[in-house]
């Protein structure tokens, strides 16, 4: 079987003893003691999201769009994946948001508050809009893509954070030198895979291969989005198998052993997108001019030259003017 999930407590301390011996680190999850509560877990979030919105907005013309076509894009795309986040989470716990009735208990499904999103009901959902968005705005989807997953990357690099924070998505146990020491009692410790650390860092080397190798040799629109489903799919397969507070397929098993929906969703994304691209690089032909970039900067130039073509012009000086 799986195994036991860790649960660590909030209020006491983080420390890596095999780093920084015995320096310890005690933040309060919540900042500001205000109604609920302000969260830093909401401020990282927050934080990421500025900080890839930013990133897509700076690379937009890379990719023949504009600040407002990401803008356009954010304002539709940001509830859809905070709503596409929680329903995704939800209905794989389904059983901790029913009353002892065995109904639906709808104040705490709403109840985000008290935590409980996921990554890829954010990337599902950001997905569907993006498909919806470009084809209401004529672009191409895999520009838009392209774009949107480096401002995703940044994001969940700078989002996991927020899991340090809670002492939460931490692995199992291990005698690394870079092991985590959570408490789970006041008298009682555990030290743990830091795997928040884990995926951070792998995105990290994602988002820099995306940004100065895969980018600077882009053969076709969307070839940094499925370069992102392969990356991101090789990593956390494998840091989801680390990890003690995985997502189940409810109560399904293979080979004896509970499906975790996020480390199959993984592997598979990642198979479907290494078969995309080699069917892309390899198989299929693309032209300089299929890029919309290409595109966009050659319709400028035309737009250019037929300006200055059609700019009257002076007839040179000489004798035979009139007075």
């Amino acid at each position: 079987m799986s195994a036991p999930e860790l649960t660590a407590l909030k209020d006491m301390p983080i420390s890596f003893p095999g780093l920084f011996g015995d320096w310890e680190f005690n933040p309060d999850p919540i900042a500001l003691h205000i109604g609920h509560g302000v969260y830093w877990y909401g401020i990282i979030l927050a934080l990421a999201f500025l900080a890839g919105l930013l990133l897509c907005m700076k690379q937009a013309r890379r990719y023949g769009l504009t600040e407002d076509n990401v803008l356009d894009f954010v304002l539709w795309a940001v509830p859809c994946c905070i709503l596409g986040s929680r329903v995704y989470y939800v209905i794989f716990y389904l059983d901790l948001y029913r009353d002892a009735g065995g109904a639906l208990d709808w104040s705490r499904v709403v109840a985000i508050w008290d935590g409980g999103i996921a990554i890829y009901g954010t990337v599902i959902a950001g997905a569907l809009v993006a498909f919806l968005f470009t084809r209401f705005k004529k672009i191409p989807f895999g520009a838009m893509a392209d774009l949107a997953v480096m401002g995703l990357l940044l994001g969940q690099i700078i989002g996991r954070w927020a899991n340090f924070i809670n002492r939460e998505a931490f692995g199992g146990l291990t005698d690394l030198p870079w092991r985590m020491r959570v408490w789970t009692s006041a008298s009682e410790f555990v030290e743990v895979h830091p795997t928040f650390f884990y995926e951070s860092l792998w995105n990290l080397a994602g988002l820099l291969l995306i940004l100065f190798v895969v980018s600077k040799g882009r053969r076709f629109d969307g070839e940094n989005t499925w370069f992102y489903f392969l990356w991101y799919g090789l990593g956390r397969s494998w840091i989801e198998g680390l990890r003690t507070d995985s997502l189940y397929l409810f109560d399904w098993t293979l080979f004896g052993q509970p499906i975790r929906v996020s480390q199959a969703l993984s592997a598979v994304m990642a198979l479907v997108a290494a078969l995309a691209l080699f069917y892309e690089l390899k198989v299929r032909t693309h032209a300089p001019e299929d890029l919309l970039v290409n595109r966009v900067a050659a319709e400028a130039a035309a737009r250019a030259e037929a300006s200055a073509g059609a700019e009257p012009k002076t007839e040179g000086g000489g004798d035979g003017g009139h007075t």
